[in-house]
Parts: structure tokens; sequence; C-alpha cells
């Protein structure tokens, strides 16, 4: 199969299998005369792999680590895919039935404790945490999750409206010129939050936005708020790092 078949086959684009290839995560078996990837029965079964990693939270850094390795078996990575999604649709399942009931509660068909508004929320486990030991080492994680887990449950709630809340506010102005004023404003105050849970230098600051852009999980998270935004933000955040180190 030819990239675009593959790409269509799958549901991710041609962009991304270009990617893959780049880092040698995927390179197929075969090329045309002209210089066409041609992907083979044995591509498709390692891509299937990639993307059960990827759902499942692994960096494309791991993955290739986990799937080159010559311990590597299918079989036994299958069977690990699937507990870990079946653990995963129980926290989901736990997520949907408080959302259920959030609803019931706020249509005064029943009462709900504190407890039951966050059954299903988990903040021990974050995705992108192995990542970002990687690029910026385990001091800054491990003071982020510190303060993070010393929060109580009111302070985890008003710790995520304010999340919102900036992001709602950049998306509203992710038109604008990165180097504008009023980019800048906003670029601040995520600066800000950022720090008061974990500790950014400018530099490290910079390479988040970029981040934003070359992983496209980060990307699709944040243009959820708004198209562009993660592009945006890449671009406000390196002015600013920029700006601030002179």
């Amino acid at each position: 199969m030819k990239v675009k078949e593959v790409a269509n086959l799958v549901g991710i684009s041609v962009r991304t299998l270009h990617h893959y290839d780049e880092i040698g995560l995927l390179t197929s078996e075969e090329t045309t005369e002209s210089g066409y990837r041609i992907y083979s029965v044995n591509d498709l079964e390692t891509l299937q792999q990639i993307l059960f990693f990827k759902e499942l939270g692994f960096p494309l850094k791991k993955i290739k680590e986990i799937i080159g390795s010559p311990s590597f078996d299918r079989q036994e990575a299958l069977e690990m895919h699937r507990n870990l999604l079946l653990e995963k649709r129980n926290r989901l399942d736990k997520m949907i039935a408080t959302v259920d009931k959030t609803i019931q509660d706020m249509k005064g068909e029943i009462k709900m404790s504190n407890k039951e508004k966050f059954e299903g929320f988990d903040f021990s486990h974050n995705p992108y945490e192995q990542e970002a030991r990687e690029r910026w080492g385990d001091k800054a994680v491990d003071e982020s999750n510190a303060k993070i887990n010393s929060m109580s449950q009111d302070e985890k709630k008003a710790f995520g409206d304010e999340f919102n809340a900036i992001y709602r506010d950049l998306a509203a102005i992710r038109h604008e010129a990165p180097d504008s004023d009023v980019a800048q404003e906003g670029i601040e105050k995520w600066y800000h939050f950022l720090n008061r849970m974990g500790s950014y230098s400018l530099d490290a600051f910079k390479g988040l936005g970029q981040m934003y852009v070359d992983d496209e999980r980060f990307t699709k998270n944040i243009d959820q708020f708004g198209d562009g935004l993660a592009v945006f933000m890449r671009d406000a955040m390196a002015v600013y790092a920029d700006r601030h180190k002179k």
C-alpha cells in the first residue's frame, strides 16, 4: 500500500507517516522506482503497535525504543495493550457515570456528595510525565507533582478552572500577532501560572511551546479551544522567552 492509502485506511495524516519515517519509527520495507514508499503487511502491524502505544500515552521516542528492542514480543505487547485499555475504559466509565450524576444533580433529581463529584478523576498518572522528565529533569516534574498532590479537591477544581480560563482567553486572541502587546500579556499569564506549579526557565518555556506543535497529542488537545491555538502559543511563548532573556 502507498502512503496515502495507508493514511486513509488508518485515519492519520500523510504528514504523520512521513514524520514516523524521518525519525526511524516506521520505515517502509519497499519503495517504488519513483521513490514512493510501499507499506507491507509487516509495516501495517508495526503501525498498529505504534498507535496502540500512542493511545496509552507513550511518547514516540519511547515507542521507538520498545518496538526496536530485540526482546520485543508482539503478542505480549498486545496482551499488555488490552490490560491497559481495560484499565483506561474502567476509568472512563467512572468519569461518564460522574458526568451523568452531575447532570442529575443540576436538575435536582439527586444530591451528590463532594466526594462523588470527583469520582473517576486520577491525577496520579500523567501520560506526558516520562517525556517531561526526559526534557526537563526529575526535579521540575517532582516539584509540580508534589504541589498538585498536596491540593484539596476544591483547590484542584479551582486549578483546573483557572487553567481552562487562561486557554479560553488565549484562544480569543489567537488571531493577533504573537508579538503584539495583547498576545504577550496573555502568554505572560500562562508563564506565571506554570511557574506556580513548577520551575520553568525561559528556555524550558520556549521548548514547551515548540512541543505544543511538534507533538500532535498536545496540538490536538490545545486546539480544542480554537483551531491554530497551539501554533499561536508556540510563537507567543518564543517571543516572550527571547524578550525576557535580554
